[in-house]
């Protein structure tokens, strides 16, 4: 999380009965727009939150999973981490560093692609056919809230009115 000169993380006290709605946008970008519109106008955006309610859930399924695709998936994510590890150890090699650091990160990729492999297979065998798909999962919100403080709402809400494109 990164935090701008002059701004404050939210307190138990801020919360939402001491702020007040200034719009409401079926999709983030849309409620993005304003608090950046109300930021190219110079209001203290800090004072502002986006909120995004009714929140679902949604698995997208991708494909099937079989020993093979069990397999590569484990030997990517392997070969990643065996990559990482070799360079990190070749980073500390003051002798040949460069043919040494190469050596290491390519052993590296080989023995975690392997060992990743054979952990994807034992992992995907030990599920018994009980998920054999994969999927990626994304939380929804159906909607997204723009609240400002009550002392500077009214503000945002004029401001927001002026907003090219309308609200």
């Amino acid at each position: 999380m990164t935090t701008q000169p002059g701004a404050t993380a939210p307190t138990p006290q801020s919360s939402a009965n001491q702020r007040r709605s200034i719009g409401v946008f079926s999709n983030y970008s849309d409620a993005e727009r304003a608090v950046d519109h109300l930021s190219d106008s110079g209001f203290p955006v800090q004072r502002v939150a986006i909120i995004g309610s009714d929140v679902q859930m949604v698995e997208q399924i991708i494909g099937r999973l079989n020993y093979g695709g069990a397999a590569l998936r484990g030997a990517g994510s392997g070969a990643f981490a065996g990559v990482l590890i070799g360079w990190l150890f070749g980073l500390f090699n003051w002798f040949t560093p460069l043919l040494a650091t190469l050596t290491i990160v390519l052993y590296g990729l080989v023995f975690g692609a392997v060992l990743g492999a054979i952990f994807g297979l034992i992992v995907h065998a030990l599920q018994g056919g009980r998920r054999d798909f994969a999927s990626v999962r994304v939380m929804l919100p159906s909607r997204y809230e723009v609240v400002a403080d009550e002392q500077v709402a009214d503000e945002a809400r004029n401001l927001l009115a002026q907003m090219p494109g309308g609200m």
